[in-house]
Order: C-alpha cells, then sequence, then structure tokens
C-alpha cells in the first residue's frame, strides 16, 4: 500500500474541461486510517471539499465545490493511489457528476517540494 495521504498538496497534470479543476487547483488531503477528507481550490474552483474513505489503495469519495461563477456541483470519484518512482503519490481517477451530466478521468500527483 502507498504511503498515507495526511498532509500531502496533490494537483492534476493537466487542465479538465472550463469550470472544473485543473493544473492551478491545489488538493490538500489528510488521512485517519480508511477515512480521508480534503479542501482544493484555485483555477475556477473557489472553494471544494472531498470525504470519502481508503481502503488498501483504493479511495471512494464525494466531492462538492462552489465555482468562481457562482454556481456549486457535485459528484462521485474512485481514485488508485501509486506511488511515482521519485517517491510521490499518484491518484488514478475515475469521476462521475451527480449534480449535472458528465463523467472523466483525471491523474493528480503530489507536488514536489
Amino acid at each position: 500500500m502507498a504511503r498515507s495521504l495526511d498532509g500531502l498538496v496533490l494537483s492534476p497534470v493537466a487542465d479538465q474541461a472550463p469550470g472544473q479543476v485543473g493544473t492551478r487547483t491545489r488538493f490538500t488531503y489528510h488521512q485517519r486510517g480508511g477515512r480521508i477528507w480534503a479542501a482544493y481550490e484555485g483555477g475556477d474552483v473557489v472553494r471544494g471539499h472531498l470525504v470519502g474513505t481508503r481502503e488498501a489503495d483504493t479511495l471512494d469519495f464525494r466531492y462538492v465545490q462552489l465555482k468562481r461563477d457562482g454556481t456549486t456541483s457535485s459528484g462521485h470519484c474512485l481514485s488508485t493511489v501509486t506511488e511515482l518512482p521519485d517517491g510521490r503519490v499518484r491518484l488514478d481517477e475515475k469521476w462521475e457528476w451527480e449534480s449535472q451530466e458528465g463523467s472523466g478521468t483525471s491523474v493528480v500527483e503530489e507536488l514536489a517540494d
């Protein structure tokens, strides 16, 4: 199992569609046992939160966010946690909106010091 996510700051490696998270978005993760949560912001996202569980190297969480245009949205995500050769953490994500149409995949990586 990859190391704990507690205290890690991660960011997407590529921009998603407009109005979603992108390379300027920063996620600050926390983990206590099998529970995970994070706050995020940046780019088109003013504030976002996610909460869920971790079992081995699988994350299962729900997210909600407020965008700069004043709209809110929410969804569900399953992520696989891996450790990169340089020791940083990577999340390979499969997400789906619950408040609107759409789904996709993304990659989020721990920022280097």
